[in-house]
Order: structure tokens, then sequence, then C-alpha cells
């Protein structure tokens, strides 16, 4: 029997196929090789402040009855003296929607004897807050509150009835230091600044309000404290804001 030998030859396009195939896989690896790529930056912190005059006060004044012979004698003394007391803050030139209620109470007052509980009546306490806005104004309105029945008061403060104003100021000078950061760091480094990659904005705000603490009692109404003329200095309070700036480094 012959034998006989069978050559197959490849075809003329399948040398071609692999190089294809090699060529696309390459080029593949590059891509994901450039993907992958971090370029170099530069982040800097820049903090910017403001300071600025409280324009409004938040103060609070209120009545206590002590204890009243009955819920209803407790109610009618409150609000007798209450309405005084407002009245009085209002011809001060004070809105009404600068004053809101801070609290409302009834409660019974009782005696501890040999450890008996006895009703003594009823006691009734209500507070006000005041919003000032002419800070001239502040012991004035005090002084009324207490003059007109208030046995109670303090809690001043002193606030920036707008500190978005002054916040936005605040940020121009935090991003401006942190630009002049970022020069001085790429001169130092030799290099020279990209485009901006990143911001954020941190620690913005302002100091909380400065309290001013009096306390009013009702046998000190009586001495005469409602009728001194209290000094509230506002001082200056400061707004403070922070930002972090990356900038990609030019080759």
């Amino acid at each position: 029997m012959d034998e006989h030998l069978l050559k197959i030859r490849p075809p003329v396009w399948l040398p071609l196929l692999v190089v294809l195939i090699a060529g696309g896989s390459y080029i593949a690896g590059k891509h994901v090789e450039v993907s992958g790529y971090q370029p170099v930056t530069i982040s800097v912190n820049g903090e910017g402040k403001v300071t600025a005059v409280p324009d409004i006060a938040e103060l609070s004044f209120g009545v206590q009855t002590g204890p009243q012979p009955t819920a209803k004698a407790a109610m009618e003394k409150l609000q007798k003296s209450m309405n005084a007391a407002f009245e009085a803050v209002k011809a001060l030139g004070i809105e009404e929607k600068d004053i809101s209620v801070q609290s409302l109470w009834l409660n019974p007052s009782y005696d501890w004897n040999n450890g008996k509980q006895t009703l003594r009546g009823y006691e009734a306490n209500q507070s006000l807050s005041v919003k000032v806005r002419d800070l001239d104004k502040v012991s004035d309105v005090l002084s009324a509150a207490t003059n007109a029945g208030a046995n109670q008061a303090g809690g001043v403060q002193f606030t920036i009835d707008d500190p978005e104003t002054l916040r936005a100021e605040a940020r121009e000078k935090a991003i401006t230091n942190a630009q002049e950061k970022a020069v001085t760091l790429a001169k130092q480094l030799g290099v020279e600044l990209g485009d901006l990659k990143g911001f954020s904005e941190g620690g913005g705000g302002y100091a909380p309000p400065m309290p001013y603490m009096a306390k009013v009692s009702m046998e000190s109404v009586g001495g005469g404290m409602a009728d001194a003329g209290v000094p509230l200095p506002a001082g200056e309070q400061e707004v403070m804001v922070n930002v972090s700036m990356t900038y990609e480094v030019e080759d």
C-alpha cells in the first residue's frame, strides 16, 4: 500500500490575523497602563478671618408668680404681669415678630414636713425671648420689662444677624491665602502649577454668641436693680473659614 503525505498549507491570512491579535493585546495593555496613571498634585490649606461688631442682641425676661391659692389665681397673676412687661417692651420700638415665647408652665407647689407632702398652692412661670436690633436699647429693654413686672431677666447674647456675608468675605481671604501658599510651594519644589483639581471647605463658622448673664430676682427688683443701667458691651466676633485646595503639577 502506497503511503501518501498530506501537506496542508496555512491560509495566507493567518499570519496577518496573528499579528493583529498580538498588536491589539499590546495596545490594550498600554491603555490599561495609561488609565492607571496618577498625576502629581500639591495640596494646600488656607485660612480667612473677618472681625465684626455684633449688630443684634437676644435677651430673655419672664415672670414667676410664686405659690398662689389656686391654679386660676396663678395664671391670672402671670398674665397680668407678662402683659404689662410685653407692652413696656413694645413701647421701646421692639416689633412683635422679634418677641417669642421661650417657656410656659404651671405646677403645684408643695411643702415637706416630717416626711409628709403638703400642697402650698400653684405656681406659674413664663419667659419671653426678645431680639433687640438697636444695641443701645438693650439695657432699656431689660429695665422696662422688670419695672413693668418681670422678675426674671438675663441670658443676653450678642450675635451677627447676617453671618453669611461675612463668611463669604472670610472664604475669599482663605482662597487667596491657599493660592499664595501653592505658588510659593511650587516655586520651592521647582515645578509649575497646573489646573485646580480639588476644593473643600471646612471648619467655617463664627464665634458663638457672647453671653452676658444678668439674673434679676424678685427681691432685687424691689431694691432698685431694675432701674440700674447695667453696661452691656457687645465686643467683637470673629468669622473664620478654612479651605483646602489641590493643584496638578505640570511636567
